[in-house]
Order: structure tokens, then sequence, then C-alpha cells
């Protein structure tokens, strides 16, 4: 059904506990999965975000990724962008085909300002195919 998984990871414990279900999933269907990690332009003049960005980061955040899925059994693609979260995790997913992207919910309520909105509820609106939120 899920022929390919698109796993958008970031360094936030949410995303951590996501990937049992992820590789639950990928297991349960023999998907494809992909892991995505997005730097957001701009993250150097914040220094309380730069250092979760740094290409150092960034790489060792997808190698652990990695590992953690290939100690399953799983064998998992990675990509690294850099852009606005939300729009990069739905081009990522309409170039690859994506049947699904899953992702972890920082448990961001569903009133609130339209300008504060989260990058979860950006993919919801914008994603080329279904998305599932792990909580």
């Amino acid at each position: 059904m899920f022929k390919t998984v698109l796993f958008p990871i970031d360094m936030s414990s949410e995303a951590q506990q996501a990937a049992p279900k992820v590789a639950e999933l990928v297991k349960t269907h023999q998907s494809r999965l992909v892991l995505l990690s997005v730097v957001e332009a701009g993250t150097a003049e914040n220094p309380q975000t730069a250092g979760q960005s740094s290409p150092e980061a960034v790489a060792q955040l997808l190698g652990k990724a990695k590992d953690l899925f290939a100690s399953q059994g799983i064998e998992a693609e990675v990509i690294e962008r850099e852009g606005q979260p939300a729009f990069v995790i739905c081009d990522v997913a309409d170039d690859l085909n994506a049947d699904l992207i899953a992702m972890g919910c920082r448990g961001v309520g569903l009133i609130e300002d339209i300008q504060n909105e989260s990058v979860t509820m950006r993919v919801i609106n914008l994603s080329p195919c279904p998305v599932l939120i792990i909580p």
C-alpha cells in the first residue's frame, strides 16, 4: 500500500518517539524508507537553533537515524535539504512520488494564529500525499 514512506526528522523528541511506529509501518508494508532533514535557511542568525542545524549536526542526526533503522533490518535512504521545512517536505514528497509522509507532532494545538502555524499543519495542508501524524 505504501511503496515509499518519507520520514522528516529533526532533533526533537517527537521525531525520536515516532521512529518505532515508522519502522513498524515500513516493515508491515515492505516500504522504501526515505529520511529527510531540513536545515532552515537563516538559522545562522538565530544562535538558539544554529547548533541544531549545522551541517555536522544534521549529518550526525541522519547517520544515527539510518543506523537505528538498519539495526531493525530496514534500509533507509537519506536526504538533506535547506529551506522552509513544510515546503521542502512537500516538495521532496512530490519529487519522490511518496505514498505517505510520516512525522512526529510537537503537540501544538489546532487553534492557533495563522502566522504561527506549525510545520505539521502546513504539511497537512500542502502535502501531495497522505500524512500520518504520530503523537
